[in-house]
């Protein structure tokens, strides 16, 4: 287990920045070896801890970091982490790209519309002219059948793209960064929102809602309907379990899972 991961809630997060998530990234990326990433907020956090099978999924990826300031918060509280901010999956995104287009490293883009990815595209192309955007493969929104996925895994091996990131929304993208993980010699990151935020289809929330921890608050009044039960009902939820860990009444034992069964291969 990697010496950066804590406990929260069952959930193995590591306690890491900006500088030291992209370092590992970039150093396996250089070298093609895989490295599953995600950056988990309090939704993502919370459908591990209510889901055992997908709560084995998230401890073994290989580099968790703390998107959303609870997630922070948490490690602070609970394991004196000090992390001074969080790692926000947009972000990295961006930071990864302007390295890669530095170093001279191919993305690939998969998930998501057609449109979105033409506009991520040209979007990141013109923020950074060096950038090489290997190849995109849009979702096809439903699990992909064993030849579906061997071409998505040929697709992205002959791009040369050295960098994956993963756009199907939590949880689909830490599965799917689960299940290709053995098959790609790549970085998987799963990034989310990050897609359309980057490609103009959703806009980013004000940085003073994001240092504040508010960032779910502005999202919720884009989406409403999609979005209330996910920060209604599970941001307490998350509250309510945090506290119980910090005060010792319950125990969270990140080896109680269940190991997934089958391969949902979706995409």
């Amino acid at each position: 287990m990697s010496v950066t991961k804590r406990n929260v809630l069952g959930i193995l997060v590591d306690a890491v920045d900006y500088e030291g998530a992209i370092q590992r990234i970039v150093e396996c990326a250089e070298a093609g070896r895989t490295l599953t990433v995600s950056a988990l907020a309090v939704h993502g956090v919370m459908t591990g801890v209510l889901d055992s099978m997908h709560r084995y999924r998230l401890n073994h990826l290989d580099l968790v970091v703390p998107d959303g300031q609870p997630v922070r918060y948490a490690l602070n509280w609970l394991h004196g982490a000090g992390l001074k901010d969080r790692v926000a999956g947009p972000i990295l995104m961006l930071k990864l790209c302007a390295v890669a287009a530095a170093r001279g490293i191919p993305i690939f883009l998969f998930g998501s519309r057609p449109e979105v990815l033409a506009a991520l595209s040209a979007r990141l192309r013109e923020r950074f002219p060096a950038l090489i955007v290997a190849g995109t493969e849009p979702s096809k929104f439903r699990p992909l059948s064993a030849e579906e996925k061997a071409a998505t895994v040929e697709k992205i091996r002959s791009s040369g793209a050295r960098i994956t990131f993963v756009g199907l929304g939590c949880p689909r993208q830490e599965v799917w960064a689960y299940e290709y993980r053995d098959v790609l010699s790549t970085p998987i990151l799963a990034v989310g929102a990050a897609f359309d935020m980057h490609a103009g289809f959703q806009p980013l929330a004000p940085m003073l809602m994001q240092d504040a921890g508010l960032e779910w608050l502005h999202r919720l009044y884009l989406e409403p309907r999609r979005l209330w039960r996910r920060y209604l009902y599970l941001n307490p939820l998350f509250l309510g379990h945090l506290a119980l860990q910090l005060t010792r009444l319950r125990r969270y034992d990140p080896t109680d899972v269940t190991p997934p069964v089958g391969d949902l291969s979706y995409g």
